[in-house]
């Protein structure tokens, strides 16, 4: 489900009934800050009902601990370990000496929570009081989610001590499940990351995770899909199995049959392609579903102990498009054969246990709900009120939809940005408010929070969208996000660290300038694509993001008509304003590197980010800087000063060598960084090459090229070195035609 756009009537609507449901008190429309909160704790989700007293404790290495579990259970691992590395705590286990001590149990039915079975063993209780720490769970996930609420609560205090406040916390989620999403289209992240990204998302208590798996798994049965390097069988069941145990189910999701380039690409595959598009298969080839289901069959094999599995059905333009097809191609006909393709799908997963999610999105018709299993989990709740009602009375549970990412470059909106856009909201808002509103709507059992990997962004910038997500899953509404931005901050990189959120600001201002600083031209590098969601031959032009190279003076005069001192002199302008900004923002997160005590990798991807940013800056201001030599070397060979005109031709040609230089080292720099927690992308492996092919309907800009370069595509789109060599012949013959003796362009 790539970016739904709500129409401007279900926008207002959701935004009113959001309104409406916020908690009672805020009478600007948002609730109160939480008392945890004014008191300095922070917690991510908050916590349903917290007792809390008038009075804090100390805690330290004093403290020990007593379970009533085995003691290898993962809350007790997790409580240790995380103890250690955050506070150099070693806790150790009581003995009848100890004093202060935590009791860790389980015990079915200890908090109330009046919800579904499946929700009710994620609740547990805390208790703080001096000398004694109790969590009970109402299952293992209920200790496993006390355990992290505790960690979280631990903050430093005066005189190097560590404080807790005494309270007693009984908490459990309003949603069952609460999804994240890891898109893998356009990269590969290494095992050791996706450890890293399971043990945060269980830290924010979330208990999902839809794993977009594209051509990164090897898929045995028909290997020539996977990708060089893809994760074998063994490599997923490891992911999986870390996930399950932290009370994650790392959730396969397969793009099919529509967003199938990754398969359709090959020659193995071209008459499946429905009409010729390698974008979609066609649904009326048995060999389709043959293909497609074996592919379900080869990632059922190694995610054993998953109890879901993603079919996705995204975006399927052209159900029913296909030269095999025997009936008109229309709307009715269109639905009804998405409506198989679900069925058919079902079948099989129920066959291995398993329950199906799937986009119910567009072509599907209203009337058509009633056609599919009731058991299938609509992945995206939708905006129109008459299919939430089609769904709610066949049955059907939704997932609330929130997208983190969408079409930015570089950084997510994750804020508003004031300005020309002081009217757009950031994404965290608009997911607090779509998952308030609509966890009142329909039948909902969890959320969906999509980070696509569309343009290319790295994943360490979806974590604060990611947190929201799950922060609103587990209790809609509450905080405020602003009290949810200064909470992530806290609690993600560490409590010495401060200013974050003006990080993040101007990150995303810096990324948006970035966004409209390009021209936008009909593709030199793509021709039309098939078509769009309207249709076969609809939206077909494609457009590269250029600026054009500086102007090029003419002989013998050196005369010539600039280019960026014209139509471009507010891009200037704004350059110039951007690149002190960016200067700002660089100091800004060498402080905070020199603060933070947890993920600071996320840092060091930020700051290769704001590198770049800072080099385009840089790039379009030198564009003037260019011209304004080139202008000097007019004015002297006017003045019949030819050693003067040369020597600005040579400043103009240093000053272009100096961006394509600098644009290199940044490159090199920011691939570095990338690739620490990432493989390279397209990369070769065991001598295999990795195939690019474009999509024929979808042009998304991390796929314009098979490596990371899609970043500076735009920038070498310029062609400045052709520009140089260029200049340089017309220097050297100004040179020889004046007199001149030594004309150097290097």
């Amino acid at each position: 489900m790539q970016n739904p756009l709500l129409s401007q009537a279900v926008n207002r609507t959701l935004i009113a009934l959001a309104s409406c449901l916020l908690a009672a008190g805020a009478a600007w429309g948002k609730p109160l800050p939480t008392e945890l909160f004014l008191r300095g704790y922070s917690v991510i989700p908050a916590p349903q009902n917290v007792a809390l007293q008038d009075r804090d404790i100390e805690f330290g290495p004093n403290w020990n601990y007593r379970a009533k579990v085995a003691p290898d259970h993962i809350a007790i691992r997790t409580l240790l370990a995380d103890l250690q590395t955050f506070h150099g705590i070693d806790l150790k286990p009581a003995d009848p000496q100890s004093k202060d001590v935590i009791w860790l149990s389980v015990a079915g039915g200890s908090v109330k929570t009046g919800a579904d079975p499946a929700i009710d063993k994620q609740a547990y209780r805390l208790k703080i009081a001096p000398g004694r720490i109790d969590i009970i769970g109402n299952a293992d996930a209920g200790l496993f989610y006390g355990v992290q609420t505790l960690l979280q609560l631990v903050k430093p205090g005066p005189r190097g001590t560590l404080l807790l406040p005494v309270c007693s916390i009984e908490d459990w989620p309003a949603l069952q499940l609460r999804f994240l999403h890891w898109d893998t289209k356009h990269h590969q992240d290494r095992v050791e990351t996706l450890k890293r990204f399971l043990d945060w998302s269980a830290r924010f208590k979330v208990n999902m995770i839809g794993f977009e798996l594209e051509d990164k798994f090897e898929y045995p049965s028909n290997p020539v899909i996977g990708a060089p390097g893809a994760f074998t069988a063994a490599q997923l069941q490891e992911i999986v199995d870390y996930g399950l145990e932290r009370f994650i189910q790392v959730v396969p999701q397969i793009q099919s049959p529509a967003h199938f380039a990754y398969v359709l690409k090959h020659p193995e595959f071209a008459d499946l392609r429905a009409d010729g598009n390698n974008y979609q298969a066609c649904l009326c080839d048995e060999r389709t579903y043959q293909l497609i289901f074996s592919m379900y069959g080869d990632v059922i094999k190694a995610t054993r102990g998953v109890q879901y599995f993603h079919v996705s059905t995204d975006e399927v333009y052209y159900a029913g498009i296909c030269a095999r097809c025997d009936k008109p191609y229309n709307p009715e006909n269109r639905s009804l054969k998405w409506i198989e393709f679900a069925r058919r799908a079902h079948e099989l997963l129920k066959e291995h246990g398993r329950t199906m999610l799937a986009w119910v999105e567009y072509p599907v018709l209203t009337r058509h709900i009633p056609l599919l299993p009731s058991d299938i989990i609509n992945g995206v709740m939708s905006d129109d009120p008459e299919q939430v009602k089609a769904e709610k009375d066949h049955g059907l549970r939704q997932l609330v939809y929130a997208s983190m990412q969408g079409e930015e470059s570089l950084f997510p909106n994750h804020l508003a940005l004031g300005g020309e856009q002081e009217l757009a909201r950031g994404r965290l808002e608009s997911a607090y408010e779509t998952i308030l509103a609509k966890s009142g709507w329909g039948n909902p059992i969890g959320v969906y929070g999509a980070a696509w990997d569309d343009s290319g962004l790295h994943n360490e910038t979806f974590w604060l969208g990611w947190a929201t997500v799950a922060r609103y899953g587990w209790r809609p509404g509450v905080p405020s996000v602003e009290q949810h931005v200064a909470e992530f901050m806290n609690v993600f990189y560490g409590p010495c660290v401060t200013g974050m959120p003006e990080v993040y600001r101007r990150l995303q201002a810096q990324a948006r300038f970035y966004d409209r600083s390009w021209d936008r031209v009909v593709s030199r590098v793509r021709g039309p694509g098939y078509g769009n969601s309207e249709g076969k031959g609809i939206g077909t032009t494609r457009f590269d993001r250029t600026l054009p190279a500086p102007a090029l003076p003419s002989l013998p005069g050196l005369d010539f008509v600039p280019v960026y001192a014209g139509r471009y002199a507010r891009l200037m302008d704004e350059a110039r304003h951007m690149a002190l900004e960016n200067d700002v923002l660089l100091h800004l997160l060498y402080e905070t590197l020199s603060k933070a005590s947890r993920n600071r990798y996320g840092l060091e991807v930020f700051l290769s980010i704001a590198e770049l940013l800072g080099h385009h800056n840089r790039m379009i201001l030198g564009m003037a800087v260019i011209e304004e030599r080139l202008r000097s070397a007019r004015t002297a060979a006017e003045r019949n000063r030819a050693e003067e005109a040369v020597r600005q031709l040579q400043a103009a040609y240093q000053q272009a060598r100096s961006i394509v230089d600098e644009r290199k080292r940044t490159y090199d720099y920011l691939k570095q960084v990338w690739e620490k927690s990432r493989f390279p992308k397209g990369q070769e492996v065991n001598g295999r090459e990795f195939l690019h092919v474009l999509d024929d309907t979808k042009d998304h800009r991390a796929d314009r090229r098979p490596d990371l370069s899609y970043l500076i595509a735009p920038e070498e789109s310029i062609g400045l070195e052709s520009w140089m060599t260029r200049l340089a012949e017309l220097g050297q013959t100004y040179a020889k035609n004046s007199g001149v003796p030594r004309a150097d362009f290097r």
